[in-house]
């Protein structure tokens, strides 16, 4: 007979699984209190990662079903939702995610599901790398200096180096601008 567990995440400390376990219940699923597994992590964390989700493959067995209340409790990215997906379905365990209407995204219906959100994920991450690269193209064309501001002004610098000129150590030299070590060789070597 197959067994349900119950898979919630939150991000922060702050937030609470509790609201997506009662949502689970509400749902219909009767989960034993022992098969839900509740965990504080954040989802850009690639799901083999994460402690509380490796203890739940640990108990799950073929036939097994986990419920999410929704596809980002797995994850942020859609190429590790569907990896973690496809692995569940190759072990045997049904997915059900309740956004979905419930959908068991191992089945036929749920692979195209998952299929359309992987693509629509994809696209909106090439949208965004569009939008960076002409922004970041339409700014240098302005002049506008990008990246990090340089951590000590032309005038700084030419005192780094004349100090590196009269002998004295890099360490000293970073001590007395209170930097780093890298910035002050950094310095020396655009002379």
């Amino acid at each position: 007979m197959p067994r349900t567990f119950a898979y919630a995440r939150v991000s922060t400390i702050e937030q609470t699984p509790e609201n997506q376990v009662l949502e689970i219940k509400a749902a219909g699923f009767g989960i034993e209190p022992h098969r839900i597994i509740t965990e504080t992590v954040s989802g850009s964390m690639a799901i083999t990662q994460r402690a509380g989700f490796s203890r739940l493959l640990d108990k799950m067995e073929k036939s097994d079903v986990l419920v999410v209340t929704k596809l980002d409790r797995l994850g942020r990215d859609a190429i590790d939702v569907s990896t973690t997906v496809a692995k569940l379905e190759k072990m045997g365990i049904r997915v059900h995610c309740l956004a979905l209407g419930g959908v068991d995204l191992t089945s036929s219906a749920g692979k195209m599901t998952m299929n359309v959100i992987t693509a629509v994920a994809q696209f909106e991450r090439d949208l965004l790398i569009e939008r960076t690269q002409a922004g970041l193209a339409r700014a240098k064309a302005q002049g506008k200096p990008l990246g990090r501001p340089a951590a000590l002004s032309a005038d700084q610098q030419r005192i780094v180096r004349e100090k590196i000129e009269n002998g004295e150590t890099v360490s000293a030299i970073a001590r007395h601008f209170s930097t780093s070590r890298q910035t002050i060789m950094r310095a020396r070597d655009q002379a």
